[in-house]
């Protein structure tokens, strides 16, 4: 079995995963109560891996 090079962060499994996961984190917390909206939904959209993945490959 063959692979081709890969061209981009996003063809990685790895950063697929993470983006998901830090969607659906986002989409939970916009349910989030607003007194929450600068603190603890600041903490968690901020665990962001993907920008790290993609840092990490170029």
């Amino acid at each position: 079995m063959s692979r081709k090079p890969i061209q981009s962060h996003r063809e990685l499994q790895v950063y697929q995963l993470a983006f998901d996961a830090a969607m659906r984190r986002f989409e939970l917390t916009k349910e989030f109560p607003n007194e929450e909206k600068y603190s603890l939904v600041d903490q968690i959209r901020s665990r962001s891996a993907p920008p790290v993945v993609a840092q990490k490959q170029g």
